[in-house]
């Protein structure tokens, strides 16, 4: 199929179709007019990339992953040595969430040291009811 086909059959736009080829992430055949053939498996493939970038994972991690995870057509299933670089990946991802609810009290602190006249756009923050955001007594209280 052509990219243009692959695009519309995953929901990937052709432009980052192009980048996962850049990256090494997909792969295709060349026609002698130039176009770009992909194989079935690609509408598959382009599925597992796309899950693992919501994952949060980096493109190059993506490129290491990749040769060592199945798909059983609903799930991506990781071979039993790829656990520890994927428990590596989860606690960069925690500390990264660590860290903005750090920023996100410091701005909530910014924002409720301003003049009480001024509505305070936190309260109505979806964000300012996470269990993130809350406090370990307000947590509790619940």
């Amino acid at each position: 199929m052509r990219i243009g086909e692959l695009s519309r059959r995953s929901g990937v736009s052709v432009r980052a179709l192009r980048y996962y080829e850049e990256q090494g992430l997909l792969a295709s055949r060349r026609c002698p007019n130039g176009y770009r053939e992909y194989d079935e498996s690609a509408v598959a493939r382009v599925g597992q990339i796309q899950l693992l970038y919501s994952a949060g994972l980096c493109s190059s991690k993506i490129v290491e992953l990749l040769p060592c995870i199945r798909s059983d057509g609903e799930r991506v299933i990781p071979s039993a040595g790829l656990v520890g670089d994927l428990q590596v990946e989860r606690t960069r991802i925690l500390r990264r969430i660590e860290e903005m609810a750090a920023s996100l009290r410091v701005l909530d602190g910014v924002i409720a040291a301003a003049e009480p006249s001024e509505p305070s756009p936190v309260a109505a923050s979806p964000v300012a009811a996470s269990p993130l955001t809350a406090s370990p007594v307000a947590a509790s209280a619940g």
